[in-house]
């Protein structure tokens, strides 16, 4: 009764509230703004563009793997988190220098991408596809370190939740907005404007102190050697040592959302079979897609309040592989905006709930001392479902028909809820 009281207590509702009026959360809501912004221009909002293009879906399916950055993003973390920029580091700090040097790339090759032509020069739309990638995941390093410096240890929750929305708002404007630009401005108009927008996470940069507490500003004399074990070794043997089946845990990471992403990689090019245009699919996809996944990801973190890691983590993954279904129903009807609703909603707001236990789960792994490269790797594990395994389904859309593919996508989700149900007989990591 006691607890039930607090939980209802409407000061105590209020002074958890309030902290995101902080300008620090503030800042980092436009920082995840930031980060969001380039996932699609690489990902769904190219692959409209290419389906438009007559390309092949096997080649779309393929076009997965440029991301493979954000698989690889831990190799280079270390360097993010402790190396200088010559001149930069100095005036601006360790957190400020990387993040703005790694946004005006982005923003040079988002340029570049959009200026290319995928008819014409196929090889060079992929390479510059991979360097928005490669630039994205790297922005995503330094803001992550950014958000955790800043905050202190009870205020994370609400960076966390800060980056989320900012996130969301980024691949809105990704998505919806760029397939609003390219309809009536072209793609290269579509991409110039998404370039400009990564701004917005540049001025926050700017507008937000250096975190005193990173190492940005001290200079402690150790050998190279034990810079290097420090930086790139300890990482990864702190957390081998804290989880001793941590085997099982990374391929569960790969396979939980596997599912999910075999069928979200080939979504737009599917979209496009069906006759949506470009507007609706931003109306339906994009805008109340992007809201029912805000929606999934308030209800899944409540669920994890009530329900615990695991037990929400098992409820969410068997509702988002039975949405799965919903396209293969939409396959069978064709062109019904009411169909396409109910079945993205259904889809993004199973997919949200997963995504908010499947965070916090990540982050339950992490040691404070390491969080910065040991969330990097553990989220490039979780993206290399959403590349490298996912780019195979172009191929196998193509063979199967849109029905059994997505079908057999609902499949695909299989073995990572079989290994968590394993897990589940363990306690949860600490």
């Amino acid at each position: 009764m006691a607890a039930f009281k607090s939980f209802l207590d409407a000061r105590g509702w209020e002074e958890a509230f309030a902290v995101y009026g902080d300008r620090r959360i503030i800042a980092i809501f436009f920082m995840g703004f930031s980060s969001g912004l380039p996932l699609a221009l690489s990902g769904a909002t190219l692959a409209v563009w290419m389906a438009e293009s007559n390309i092949s879906l096997t080649t779309i399916g393929f076009f997965a793997l440029v991301g493979i950055a954000y698989n690889l993003k831990f190799l280079w973390a270390p360097l993010m988190d402790r190396g200088r920029i010559p001149w930069l580091t100095r005036r601006l700090g360790r957190r400020r220098s990387w993040a703005l040097t790694t946004q005006i790339a982005l923003m040079a090759t988002l340029v570049e991408l959009g200026h290319s032509d995928p008819t014409i020069n196929l090889e060079k739309t992929a390479l510059l596809a991979m360097l928005v990638a490669f630039f994205s995941a790297s922005q995503d390093i330094v803001i992550d370190a950014f958000r955790i410096d800043l905050l202190a240890d009870h205020e994370q929750g609400a960076g966390a939740a800060s980056t989320q929305l900012g996130y969301r708002g980024g691949m809105l404007v990704s998505g919806a907005g760029a397939l609003y630009a390219a309809t009536y401005g072209g793609w290269p108009f579509a991409y110039m404007a998404m370039a400009a927008c990564v701004c917005v996470g540049m001025a926050a940069v700017l507008f937000t102190p250096e975190p005193t507490d990173n190492g940005a500003t001290a200079e402690v004399k150790t050998s190279f050697s034990r810079q290097l074990y420090e930086a790139v070794v300890a990482p990864f043997t702190d957390f081998m040592r804290r989880h001793g089946e941590w085997m099982v845990i990374l391929v569960f990471i790969l396979f939980y959302k596997f599912g999910d992403a075999l069928a979200g990689v080939m979504a737009s090019p599917f979209y496009v079979d069906m006759g949506f245009t470009k507007i609706e699919i931003a109306n339906v996809s994009k805008i109340f897609g992007v809201a029912a996944t805000v929606v999934g990801i308030v209800v899944g973190g409540a669920m994890v309040y009530r329900l615990g890691i695991f037990r929400t983590l098992l409820l969410c993954g068997i509702l988002q592989a039975l949405s799965n279904l919903m396209f293969a129903y939409q396959a069978t009807v064709g062109h019904d905006v009411g169909l396409l609703a109910a079945t993205i909603g259904i889809e993004n707001v199973t997919g949200g709930m997963g995504s908010a236990a499947f965070v916090a789960y990540l982050s339950s792994l992490c040691s404070h001392v390491f969080s910065a490269t040991q969330y990097a790797l553990l989220s490039s594990v979780m993206a290399l479902g959403r590349t490298v395994l996912a780019s195979g389904g172009g191929w196998a859309a193509q063979e199967l028909g849109w029905v059994t593919f997505f079908m057999a996508s609902t499949a695909a989700a299989l073995p990572g809820l079989l290994l968590l149900i394993w897990l589940m007989r363990r306690p949860l990591p600490g």
